[in-house]
């Protein structure tokens, strides 16, 4: 899931800065100089909105190597990066997308992840914990899982998702700040006080909610980019790999607050919890392949 997750905090980074900008240079002006207009309203909120999620995207390569730390291997310098090089670019030849840049990046827990605006110009990182506690084989098929995700344009379909949701929260969100500034605080003047803390709080309280969507989404990929690491790696291979990953997180090796952002994607399976899991559940997974 770590490619869900650095792609949400870089969005969500990006989102307060352009509404903090846009509030700086006086930009909201423009939307309400004699009353709230709807459609420069959605237009705005659409051109930061999808904006956000795509500049999200297009540094995502460059965010996600700085957040985990991560080395991208140009000339291999041993026989394990020989060999993650070769694995890469055998899977990526097979898959029909172009050669990824490959990565390594020091973590014990077991986790990969890939991420790219084009899927022929991608980045395929995985930690050390994988690279020592997996066999060749799992090792393999966690590869393919992650060139799955890139010649499946996972990524993309991500942030035109993200795009979308961020229009609407923004909107809605502005719709909400202005109707309590002007109702209940009966401001008749430019934005008050209310407007401002009224919008911020709609604005975090409806990403959340609306994060369920980009939650589902990444639950849904993860059991195409399994069948497409099966078809990579082979079944068993990839079915051993998912296994492995329940194996180590039986043991909450993470806090409870803290284990949606393993690779296991959290323990819940229903409620609540579920609706913000990244991944499902790794049974489930395995399940989906064995009947495969």
């Amino acid at each position: 899931m770590k490619r869900t997750f650095l792609f949400l905090l870089t969005n969500l980074g990006i989102i307060l800065v352009l509404s903090v900008t846009a509030q700086v240079f006086g930009l909201n002006r423009y939307l309400d100089a004699n009353g709230l207009h709807l459609s420069s309203l959605l237009g705005f909120a659409a051109l930061m909105g999808m904006g956000g999620a795509f500049i999200s995207l297009a540094i995502s390569k460059w965010s996600a190597l700085r957040m985990v730390g991560g080395q991208v291997i140009t000339s291999p310098q041993n026989n394990q990066e020989a060999w993650l090089f070769a694995t890469v670019q055998m899977y990526a030849k097979e898959a029909g997308i172009g050669m990824p840049q490959v990565a390594i990046y020091d973590s014990p827990e077991i986790n990969a992840f890939a991420t790219g605006m084009n899927r022929n110009s991608a980045l395929v990182a995985v930690s050390t914990g994988l690279l020592q506690q997996l066999r060749r084989e799992e090792a393999e098929a966690v590869i393919g899982h992650e060139i799955a995700h890139v010649a499946n344009g996972d990524m993309v379909t991500l942030a035109l998702i993200q795009g979308v949701v961020n229009t609407f929260v923004i909107f809605l969100a502005r719709i909400i700040g202005y109707a309590v500034d002007k109702l209940v605080f009966k401001n008749e003047n430019e934005q008050g006080t209310a407007y401002f803390v009224t919008y911020f709080i709609a604005e975090m309280v409806l990403g959340i909610l609306a994060s369920t969507i980009v939650m589902w989404f990444s639950r849904q990929r993860e059991f195409r980019a399994d069948a497409g690491g099966a078809q990579l790696a082979g079944r068993q291979n990839m079915i051993a790999a998912l296994q492995a990953l329940q194996r180590a997180h039986e043991p909450a090796a993470l806090p409870e607050k803290m284990a949606a952002f393993g690779i296991a994607g959290g323990n819940g399976t229903s409620g609540l919890r579920r609706l913000f899991m990244t991944h499902p559940p790794l049974e489930e997974r395995i399940n989906a392949l064995r009947q495969g």
